[in-house]
Order: C-alpha cells, then structure tokens, then sequence
C-alpha cells in the first residue's frame, strides 16, 4: 500500500514547484485552498463580491510573495493570514455593512456548527427556516468586532484549533481562548431565541 504523503509536504513540495515557474503547481495550491480562503472572507465580510475579491487578491499576493515564504506554520496557515489582512483591510476601508447576504453556495452551515435550532414558532417550513436562521446567524456574527468575528469563524466555521488561530492571526493561544469566550458570550445573547439548550455551543 502507497504512503500517504503528508499535506504540509505536499504543499511544501508545490510552492517549490511554484518558485521554479512551476503554474500548474500552484493551480493546484488554488483548487486546494480556495474555498477555504472564501469561506473565511465571507465569513469576515458577510458579501460574495467582496470575499471573491478578497481570495483572488489574497492568492495573488501568495503567488508574489512565494519567494519570501520560510515554511514555519504551514503554507495554509501563511495564506490564511494573508486573506485575513486583506479582509481587514477592506472592512476598515469600507466600514462596517448594515446590509449582510447569505450565500447559499457557502458549503458551511454556521448555525449547524453553533448547534442552534430553530422553535417550533420560528419553523413554519423546516427548510425555509434554517435558511433564515443563517441569516440570523451571520448577522449575529458581523456584529461582532473584527478580532471576535475572527475566531468565531476560525473556530466554530472553519474548525481551526486554538493553536491554529493563534498562529493566523499572530496571537497567543490565551487571547485566542480571551476572543472566543467573548464572541460566544455576545453570539448567546443576540441569537437568544433560537439557541439549542440556551447556549452556544461549548468545545468538546
């Protein structure tokens, strides 16, 4: 039976291969990596236009950046960092939307991963309400501050670990653990009437 090769060393291997002018390779980097990068800016952005700017811009500068990647953390961990300042970049340009979309070809379902359901008042069609209890949801998680909405979509979207995070964003683990408890604490509140059991959920 082969080996499986490890992902790190895959990724290790095709940025390598992408250094040398190797495009294919990091076509390959793209098709892996993408919808991951776009689940994080939409997340982070709560608008499709602007999260497909986002991971465009962010494999972008990947690919320019290539030459001065050293490998510590992880090619995905170094682009996630990238997206994640981009999307930064832009929340700051453009200031915080009133308006939040649901993109319904987002592969994540947020309320799934908090564990929320929907009451028996909120359900007329089990269907159209969970549609409509991830619009609650994303909502709730734009109204978060940045660095909150950060973790919450790491974590509880993405499925990142504390340590993880913290190497995205360049924190230590404790404000990661600081950041998270906050976000649950405000999600709680504002998603009140549709929490499962009366709370987020808590890490197993």
């Amino acid at each position: 039976m082969a080996r499986k090769e490890d992902p790190a060393t895959e990724d290790l291997e095709l940025v390598e291969r992408s250094r040398a002018g190797d495009h294919e390779a990091f076509s390959r980097l793209v098709a892996k990596y993408e919808k991951r990068i776009y689940h994080l800016a939409f997340g982070m952005l709560g608008n499709r236009d602007d999260a497909l700017d986002v991971t465009q811009e962010a494999f972008i500068k990947a690919y320019r950046a290539l030459k001065g990647f050293r490998g510590g953390g992880g090619f995905h961990t170094w682009l996630y960092r990238i997206a994640y300042n981009q999307a930064i970049d832009l929340i700051r340009k453009e200031g915080r939307r009133t308006h939040v979309e649901f993109d319904e070809t987002y592969v994540t379902n947020p309320a799934e991963n908090l564990q929320l359901s929907t009451s028996s008042e909120f359900n007329p069609a089990k269907s159209v309400a969970q549609k409509e209890l991830n619009r609650v949801v994303m909502d709730a998680i734009q109204r978060l501050p940045e660095h909150h909405r950060a973790v919450i979509v790491l974590r509880e979207v993405e499925g990142h670990s504390y340590e993880e995070i913290a190497r995205i964003l360049k924190i230590r683990k404790g404000t990661v653990m600081s950041r998270l408890h906050y976000a649950r604490q405000q999600l709680q509140t504002d998603l009140s009437p549709y929490i499962k059991e009366g709370k987020v959920r808590e890490d197993r």
